[in-house]
């Protein structure tokens, strides 16, 4: 039979069934919106003389269900006609350029790393943002062992970190002291630093025993509930943690002794410097640079050992891995340990740099936003993991700028308060365009003759 040639030309009933059929998905996306977002944006309370009052805000809403329908309409409008293409499993041709520089990136942004502070119009702001994401990329980093590597879905990454956070606090402030002698330690966060990547690496092989066989979705569920069983322990063992108060009064780091204090004894004596308070924060900026770093470079170390291809193996499949004979216990354990590791060095630093904890800064919002990173970055890419820090941590801070949005949105109004909001719709636009992440190929852990890269597109479907 004879093929009837395709007309590239739309008929005009044609057309007018398929403005129909937009114009109805349209509605009910509004009408979606209205539904999720007058409970959340058009009702919020306060407190007023004692009692609880409610402000209705559905002008608010109405703007913001007017935004989601007009990209819904844009989105119809970019493929009206546009033919689908069938997804390709081979590299694409677009890609290798990049990928032929790919190995200069890295490099590039460690040199921009290490000259950030001293380069003129930095600030201290500045300097405070580089460490808040350097501290996620070390957590991103972390976490994409478990989730990354070998496939192991921990949606109570934040435990770790909160284990290594106050055991910093509570040795450094009471411990320590009562060993050496009364006062400050100068040497408390050096000595301190290991012991808590020990006791985080401990709870989690305490975690992974109770999961060596669970898998999927029964995984992150038992891991989110382990993440809420320390944040609860934290808040209601109040002689031991502080409780919901918390343990204050941790000490700063030293430069090797050498506090960042004014006057004699201090870092800019020493040096003959002008005591300035930001020598301390560039300090902690070094320090974490240093954690992310050794961080980066284990991880790729154990990667092309025998325990990192047996993590991506358990990743791909675990019934084959078993079947030639991996020891996927030990395996398991080993991801979970090394992890949370980095996690407790990460929390370490978190509790010296705030001097102050307390379990509110370790809800499941922490893990959520963790898990977000190494998702967008694309699991098993480190340089992805960069990326999406920097994007998610900094859009967060992109939100404390545009006080301007006040006089032209409806009252009430902060940008602030919807930053989560925000992002979480810029996330599931992202996955919408990149579902395998910002990184989607990576290295392969051993070659032979031939190095290729391996679109992550294969990966984690039987095919890596």
């Amino acid at each position: 039979m004879a093929e009837v040639p395709k007309s590239t030309n739309v008929m005009p009933e044609a057309r007018s069934i398929a403005a129909a059929a937009i114009a109805k998905d349209v509605l009910f996306t509004a009408v979606i919106a209205f539904i999720i977002l007058g409970p959340i944006v058009g009702l919020k309370t306060f407190a007023i003389s004692g009692s609880l009052a409610l402000e209705q805000r559905w002008g608010l809403v109405t703007v913001f269900v007017a935004i989601v329908a007009g990209g819904r309409l844009a989105y119809h409008l970019l493929v009206w006609n546009k033919p689908q293409a069938r997804p390709s499993r081979a590299i694409s041709a677009p890609v290798l350029p990049f990928m032929n520089y790919a190995k200069y990136i890295a490099p590039a942004l460690v040199a921009f790393a290490i000259i950030l502070p001293f380069i003129p119009g930095v600030d201290r702001r500045i300097v405070d943002l580089a460490i808040l994401i350097l501290t996620y990329i070390m957590l991103g980093w972390g976490l994409n062992i478990v989730v990354g590597l070998a496939g192991l879905l921990d949606l109570g990454y934040v435990a770790f970190y909160a284990v290594g956070a106050y055991a910093y606090a509570l040795l450094a402030t009471i411990y320590l002291p009562a060993w050496f002698g009364d006062g400050i330690v100068p040497w408390a966060f050096f000595i301190t630093l290991p012991i808590a990547g020990v006791l985080a690496a401990l709870w989690g092989v305490i975690l992974g025993f109770p999961v060596l066989r669970l898998r999927g979705d029964y995984l992150a569920i038992v891991t989110l509930a382990f993440g809420e069983i320390v944040r609860v322990v934290l808040i209601n063992w109040s002689d031991f943690t502080g409780g919901p108060a918390g343990i204050g009064g941790i000490p700063r780091p030293s430069f090797f002794g050498l506090p960042f204090i004014e006057g004699e004894g201090g870092f800019a004596a020493f040096f003959g410097l002008d005591f300035k308070p930001i020598h301390r924060i560039i300090f902690l900026y070094y320090v974490i640079l240093v954690l992310a770093l050794f961080t980066n470079f284990v991880t790729m170390r154990l990667r092309r050992l025998p325990v990192g291809r047996a993590w991506e193996a358990l990743r791909e499949d675990e019934i084959a891995c078993r079947s030639l004979g991996i020891n996927t216990t030990s395996t398991k354990l080993t991801a979970f340990a090394i992890g949370a590791m980095f996690a407790g060095f990460a929390g370490s630093f978190f509790a010296t740099r705030q001097g102050f904890v307390s379990p509110e800064s370790f809800v499941f919002l922490e893990s959520f936003i963790i898990l977000s990173i190494v998702v967008l970055g694309g699991l098993g890419s480190q340089i992805g993991v960069v990326v999406a820090a920097i994007v998610i941590i900094g859009a967060f801070e992109v939100f404390r700028e545009l006080n301007f949005l006040k006089a032209v949105m409806p009252a009430g109004f902060d940008p602030v308060q919807y930053r989560m909001l925000a992002v979480g719709a810029a996330l599931v636009l992202i996955m919408r365009w990149k579902p395998r992440g910002f990184v989607t190929r990576r290295e392969p852990s051993v070659v032979l003759k031939e190095k290729k890269a391996i679109p992550t597109d294969l990966v984690a479907e039987g095919h890596g």
